[in-house]
């Protein structure tokens, strides 16, 4: 299979119906289906064969948007067997890791396979995406949603159920994303997989995992000098003369921590900013 299709709606795609009150639903479509709400019910009927962005009326007569998901929509709303990699978050991933057409990535932790689908996509049809994944469950749960996005298997796409360190039989790759609570564990691995150049990034949820994450990759020597960050998103309210911060915001949601792997034999380079004096405590050698 391949990637997704556009078109009239047809059954069997999953539809996004948005009320006016910006309250989304997603309908799979079958052909005599109804869908229900407390504002009405709507065929699928109405649905079937109409352009994306038509506008349908339940019985009540209140006016649904009909959309086909958006991967960040999906994302969001796709069956849960871990926590999802947020949109905001799968984008810096996309960006910083610089995931391009054709690369051949490697990616452990799959989780429920909400960034494996955005890895997919950015890889391309040329590219490959092996996937790591410890829990039996969860590589199940992530196969379905990745197979509901894009219509079917994907080609480009190996899952793995096993241990990232001993079960990793790919060299040469140009991208490793880490996806786990340790994954200072899995740096050694990653170094040898990675083809001088290639990116690893690792996605980490508390500030100790960061730090133990960046420590890990400067005491390696394989590496560049470690990026850490996170994103903040804030959405803004425009109505006429009213415009201000929404009250709401999607804070923190992970730590990402990005480093390229150097050629075999190279030493990095000291770097120009030392620590502040007590930085690694009392009797701990500073890099």
């Amino acid at each position: 299979m391949g990637f997704r299709r556009h078109g009239p709606f047809q059954a069997g795609d999953q539809v996004q119906l948005t009320d006016p009150k910006n309250k989304r639903h997603t309908v799979t479509l079958k052909e005599g289906g109804v869908f229900h709400t407390h504002k009405g019910s709507i065929p699928h009927d109405d649905l079937i064969g109409q352009p994306e962005g038509s506008v349908v009326r339940s019985s009540g007569g209140t006016a649904y948007l009909a959309f086909r998901h958006l991967l960040a929509d999906y994302t969001l709303s796709m069956p849960r067997g871990a926590a999802v990699v947020y949109p905001k978050d799968a984008a810096q991933i996309v960006a910083m890791a610089d995931i391009f057409p054709g690369a051949r990535v490697v990616e452990a932790g799959v989780g429920s396979g909400a960034l494996t689908c955005f890895l997919l996509r950015a890889v391309g049809q040329e590219g490959a995406l092996t996937s790591y994944e410890r829990r039996a469950d969860f590589a199940e749960v992530a196969t379905k949603n990745v197979e509901k996005f894009f219509g079917g298997p994907m080609e480009q796409w190996r899952l793995v159920v096993g241990d990232f360190v001993s079960a990793l039989d790919e060299a040469d790759v140009d991208r490793v994303i880490l996806d786990m609570l340790a994954p200072w564990e899995c740096v050694d691995a990653a170094a040898k997989a990675l083809t001088p150049g290639g990116v690893i990034c690792c996605y980490v949820a508390t500030t100790t995992q960061m730090s133990r994450t960046v420590e890990t990759l400067r005491e390696h020597g394989s590496f560049t000098e470690p990026h850490a960050w996170e994103t903040l998103v804030r959405d803004w309210h425009v109505e006429g003369l009213a415009v201000r911060p929404d009250h709401r915001m999607v804070g923190h949601t992970g730590f990402l921590v990005t480093a390229r792997r150097m050629a075999d034999g190279v030493t990095p380079p000291p770097r120009r900013r030392r620590p502040a004096k007590g930085a690694y405590g009392e009797g701990i050698e500073q890099l």
